[in-house]
């Protein structure tokens, strides 16, 4: 039969959909981008902010007129907001076959070939260990340089704000062997740069220890991936600061193939705040880590996620955010208006920061990052960065495009020779707030 995949949310959820999709490919099925040709409708879903829930289920609800055309078609709601809403979803929708949660997706063959038997709607949304080693199915476009790979799932910080741990459950770690084939196995398909995925990456391996302390399991993968010959680049997200050791920053300081670039979530700038958000660590650590990986590597950029309007954040709140936000001199981030997701601690809290003042707040942090940035692109002009060469540009056909060490997208003219998934250096000639351009 043929799929079709629709994925809501993060990266960790295009990373499932590709694992569920390689996995029904290697059970007989066919993939298609079209669902209008599909016989089996899957959508993988996230809970991190209620609109991105109320956009898959109003996508999903919609369906109804097709199931009345198709009675046969196979509608499956699949990730983060299966898991949390459980049957409700089937009650809510019953043109909706089967609901399958985070742990469920390496079950997907056995799950679709149960409702062609059956026709009997589906709940699947159990933990099941098993999922950790059933995530190294991978489908390659043509020319893809760039993979994901996870290396772990779920997550024991329960910020109060987050949903995550209670959809994606406890921290789980794939076992260091896996990952490095998995890799392997990647680059001999030509694959040149790998991503790390993990809701909180720098606990890698540290189950069960509780607090962070000063090993790091994480920093010693990457010291193995970086062995892997024709693995030109690794990056990797999302790391929670208090893991973020003196060991793993010596990793990211000394490895050459790790990227210079860190995605490093503050969420807020001021201490209260961050106590409120049981985030275990304060403004003036983060800041810490920062200032001693700019020591080591002096070229690092850094982007990050900021949440503004949290319950009871004031403007001495904001405004120790936008200064720290400031301080760390981000290249990137991404500014979120706090939402309330049923289920967390904080959304005992009242909601009490009025919309207008968080869509002040949240354009001021944005003119800020504005500028910033420009600062940061317009300092480059003149200098010479090497650039994993991507392909065509997506904005201009006659143009090529790469992306530098820190994460830059590089546009140029090509030249005979230079193909994907070379490294080459460029010469900055001009920057945007967005691009450089270079020859």
């Amino acid at each position: 039969m043929k799929f079709y995949i629709r994925t809501y949310g993060c990266q960790m959820n295009e990373r499932d959909s590709e694992a569920a999709a390689s996995a029904l490919i290697a059970s007989g099925h066919e993939m298609v981008h079209d669902e209008k040709m599909a016989d089996i409708l899957l959508f993988n879903t996230c809970s991190v902010r209620e609109h991105a829930e109320r956009k898959a289920l109003g996508k999903v609800g919609i369906l109804i007129k097709l199931k009345k055309k198709k009675p046969d078609i196979i509608i499956g709601v699949l990730g983060c907001m299966a898991q949390r809403l459980k049957e409700k979803i089937i009650e809510d929708i019953p043109h909706v076959d089967f609901v399958a949660g985070t742990d469920q997706f390496h079950r997907l063959p056995e799950i679709v070939a149960s409702i062609i038997l059956k026709r009997k709607h589906v709940v699947a949304v159990d933990a099941d260990s098993e999922i950790i080693e059933n995530l190294s199915g991978h489908i390659h476009s043509d020319n893809q340089i760039s993979a994901f790979v996870s290396v772990m799932r779920g997550c024991n910080r329960f910020c109060s704000y987050c949903i995550v741990p209670y959809v994606r459950g406890r921290e789980k770690s794939r076992g260091r062997k896996e990952i490095i084939e998995e890799a392997k196995k990647l680059v001999g398909s030509g694959i040149r740069e790998i991503l790390l995925l993990g809701q909180n990456i720098a606990a890698y391996g540290l189950e069960g220890r509780g607090q962070a302390t000063e090993e790091s399991p994480f920093a010693e993968l990457l010291e193995e991936l970086c062995r892997i010959d024709g693995l030109l680049r690794i990056r990797f997200a999302s790391p929670h600061p208090q893991y973020f050791n003196e060991k793993l920053i010596d990793a990211v300081a000394t490895l050459p193939k790790i990227c210079k670039n860190v995605h490093l979530p503050l969420q807020s700038g001021s201490d209260r705040i961050l106590k409120l958000m049981n985030r275990h660590y304060t403004a003036e650590k983060y800041l810490s880590i920062v200032n001693d990986l700019r020591s080591k590597v002096p070229e690092i950029t850094f982007s990050t996620d900021i949440i503004i309007g949290f319950p009871t954040e004031t403007e001495e709140d904001f405004n120790a955010s936008r200064t720290l936000m400031k301080a760390a001199d981000f290249d990137n981030a991404y500014i979120f208006k706090y939402s309330t997701r049923s289920g967390t601690k904080a959304a005992e809290m009242k909601d009490d920061v009025p919309q207008p003042v968080k869509d002040e707040r949240n354009q001021i942090l944005l003119a800020d990052l504005a500028e910033m940035t420009e600062r940061h692109n317009k300092a480059i002009v003149g200098s010479t960065l090497e650039v994993l060469v991507e392909g065509v540009s997506k904005r201009n056909s006659e143009r090529w495009c790469g992306r530098s060490d820190s994460n830059s997208v590089v546009v140029f003219d090509p030249v005979p020779g230079i193909k994907i998934g070379d490294l080459v250096k460029l010469k900055i000639t001009r920057a945007t707030t967005m691009t450089l351009f270079g020859e």
